[in-house]
């Protein structure tokens, strides 16, 4: 059973379509756009052994011409020297790149935020769609048209908002991710219902054993849930002028944790995942939650595999990363913090005792 899923922007709309067998419908989803002189594929090097076969000849059975660009995989290679030589190889292209081409970003969050960056600045920007091979890009990366590149000082500095086409996501490649980005992958959909569903917590914890297990009709309706909390979320904010910031929760500190890691020695849903908790310590420590929550989020990381602790953080280079946080205003830390299962608001007076004290806590054994 297909799923579709709508993101209303004004003049800007796309589908989200969640089914078995997705990839296939890659060529006949581009030809629809209309006009498309050529496709550039680019695809995790990984990805592009599994799935680019099965994409490629989709795009060349719809009549279209198409090349395929691989990345390195990891979240160490979606760096400014990576777009530089995606770009090296997309302006070689013969017959040449031009602004009726499109790319299609195959791969997990690192390469949909990196083709999406090319995407959105290759001849001022042309057409692109996604299809995420992760959970985690299923359910967070792929909606919403945030691109970009890591640089030393911070995650996703360097970047530009460029709303997808469309966005195909294959159920069918969860058979293939490895067991720990799944569970990466579930920390953003934790978040969601942190942030806007309540009782998204109560179905993970429920069905914890079958989410685990990537029984198929249960993660297709799981994956067309969380987009639909994403893409509501991204049609009331597009730009994140406001509550689209909702969607980093746990993410302030978590990618200053990851940062501080050099983004090899976590996933990216870790980093959240502690995060979450750390949050959720600041949150209690200000009277805005009790113990409980804190303890519930702990409970519902552990049942999904998740750390909630972690050894050897460095609070003051931590500190530093947060410094350059995107949503930080006027110098101040700015942070998204729980007020009960379900909602969230944002703060701009966080302190550094606040954040000292939740990234002791969440580093303790």
């Amino acid at each position: 059973m297909s799923r579709t899923i709508p993101v209303d922007l004004p003049g800007r709309a796309y589908d989200v379509t969640v089914c078995s067998g997705c990839l296939q419908q890659a060529g006949g989803v581009l030809a629809a756009l209309g006009g498309v002189s050529g496709v550039t594929v680019v695809a995790d090097a990984a990805v592009a052994g599994l799935y680019g076969a099965t994409v490629m000849d989709s795009i060349c059975a719809a009549g279209l011409p198409a090349n395929l660009i691989e990345i390195p995989s990891g979240e160490s290679s979606k760096n400014l020297a990576t777009y530089g030589q995606v770009m090296d190889r997309l302006f070689s292209l013969k017959p040449a790149f031009d602004r009726k081409a499109a790319v299609v970003a195959l791969g997990g969050g690192v390469t949909g935020d990196l083709a999406g960056f090319v995407a959105a600045t290759a001849l001022r920007g042309v057409r692109w769609v996604q299809c995420p091979t992760t959970l985690l890009a299923d359910v967070d990366a792929s909606v919403g048209g945030k691109t970009a590149v890591d640089h030393p000082a911070g995650k996703n500095l360097i970047g530009a908002f460029h709303q997808p086409s469309a966005v195909l996501i294959d159920v069918d490649t969860l058979a293939t991710l490895p067991e720990r980005e799944l569970r990466s992958g579930l920390a953003e959909c934790i978040k969601h219902g942190f942030i806007r569903d309540a009782s998204l917590l109560d179905t993970i914890e429920a069905h914890a054993d079958a989410l685990l297990a990537r029984e198929p009709d249960l993660m297709a309706e799981f994956i067309a849930r969380n987009v639909a909390i994403k893409a509501a979320v991204v049609v009331e904010d597009e730009k994140e002028s406001g509550r689209r910031a909702d969607l980093n929760y746990g993410h302030t500190i978590g990618h200053g944790i990851e940062a501080f890691a050099g983004y090899t020695q976590m996933t990216h849903g870790e980093a959240v995942s502690l995060g979450m908790v750390a949050a959720a310590r600041v949150a209690a420590g200000r009277g805005l939650v009790g113990e409980a929550f804190v303890t519930r989020t702990e409970r519902i990381c552990r049942r999904m595999g998740l750390p909630v602790r972690r050894a050897g953080l460095n609070f003051d280079a931590i500190w530093q990363i947060i410094q350059h946080d995107k949503k930080n205003i006027g110098g101040k830390v700015r942070m998204v913090l729980p007020v009960a299962p379900g909602e969230v608001d944002i703060y701009d007076d966080i302190t550094e005792g606040q954040v000292r004290a939740a990234v002791e806590f969440i580093g303790k054994k």
